[in-house]
């Protein structure tokens, strides 16, 4: 395949900012203007409805159509048709749980590593674009059937990481 055209985001929201207001102008680059529409992931949120309005507003807003995977009836056929691929924040557990119970971690693999499609993540759609989920912040809420991942990058990455504050009282 070709190279694989990866945008990684730490988080969908920064303080007293919109919804991937932070990295709009990044997402306009990276997609540029051959992609007309970007498939949606929400499976990391319980609300997926909700969740797509929102990234669908913020798609839109930037001249982009946005399909959300949930409303498909085919969600393995759905990412075979994809232009773009934008997995969402939310419980990382609960994300990986539904790509395999959806059996979509191959063929997100194959369309992202060998079609060379672009796929964006935010927080646990970038943790979820790793080997595995082993450095996820999240709670599991639900178990998938592994902690293995897309594997798009051959490392983990752990969104919303700080570095240590010395003066911190906080023993987490």
């Amino acid at each position: 395949g070709g190279p694989r055209r990866l945008l990684l985001v730490s988080n969908s929201t920064l303080h007293g900012g919109g919804y991937l207001g932070h990295c709009q102008q990044h997402i306009k680059s990276f997609l540029g203007e051959k992609v007309k529409r970007v498939l949606f992931v929400p499976y990391a949120l319980h609300d997926r409805d909700a969740y797509a309005r929102t990234a669908r507003e913020k798609f839109e807003s930037l001249g982009y159509g946005l399909d959300s995977i949930h409303e498909s009836c085919d969600p393995v056929e759905a990412v075979r048709k994809s232009e773009a691929i934008f997995i969402g924040g939310g419980n990382t557990f609960r994300l990986l749980k539904a790509l395999y119970d959806n059996s979509l971690i191959q063929e997100i693999r194959k369309r992202v590593l060998e079609d060379g499609i672009p796929y964006m993540g935010s927080s646990a759609g970038t943790n979820v674009a790793t080997i595995s989920i082993n450095t996820t912040n999240d709670m599991p809420i639900v178990y998938p059937p592994s902690l293995q991942a897309l594997g798009l990058v051959p490392f983990n990455i752990n969104p919303h990481y700080l570095d240590p504050d010395a003066k911190s009282t906080h023993m987490g």
